[in-house]
């Protein structure tokens, strides 16, 4: 079985936080993979400044190229919607019985996790791996967690600030190039 975990989010935009924190939970928690699962929508989360999959999509992959074992992937994205973490893990069962899926998710949403869709089957289903988020506790020790947000990120740009060592250096010219969150 190859161990598959499952880094949800918005990536609006991906980070070098994101980054860290995929290798060292592949690392921590021995997975084959990370699959940065980029979320088309999440259900707890408004969308109004949400930038289009197409765009989230390419920072991801761009941020990922060249690591190994960490993927993009846009596979959420062909699922109904709204993205319920529930139906995702059933699909990804379904259609990649070889693997052996891990959720992933920060300190924050573990939080909420009582009020997540279905949250019973996924606890007695699935391993979860709770990571610490800025505000909250998490289950893994000796992480090195880099402090920077998405939500940050976007503020810092509107404002004409810089995001060099925030983000990829790709991701940085992919937002300049294509005029985003400005």
């Amino acid at each position: 079985m190859i161990r598959t975990g499952i880094f949800g989010g918005s990536f609006n935009p991906i980070h070098n936080g994101h980054i860290s924190l995929a290798r060292q939970l592949r690392e921590k928690a021995g997975l084959d993979e990370v699959w940065l699962m980029v979320s088309p929508q999440n259900p707890m989360k408004a969308t109004a400044d949400l930038l289009d999959d197409k765009s989230r999509m390419e920072m991801a992959r761009l941020a990922v190229a060249g690591e190994e074992g960490i993927i993009a992937s846009d596979y959420e994205m062909h699922l109904p919607k709204p993205s319920y973490t529930w139906n995702t893990l059933q699909a990804l069962k379904q259609n990649y019985p070889d693997r052996e899926f891990v959720l992933m998710i920060g300190g924050d949403n573990w939080q909420l996790f009582d009020k997540w869709y279905r949250a019973d089957d996924i606890r007695n289903e699935f391993q979860i791996i709770v990571y610490p988020r800025r505000g909250s506790e998490g289950g893994i020790d000796g992480l090195e967690l880099i402090d920077i947000s998405s939500t940050e990120i976007r503020e810092r740009i509107k404002a004409g600030k810089s995001i060099n060592g925030m983000v990829p250096k790709t991701v940085a010219e992919y937002i300049k190039e294509h005029n985003l969150y400005a």
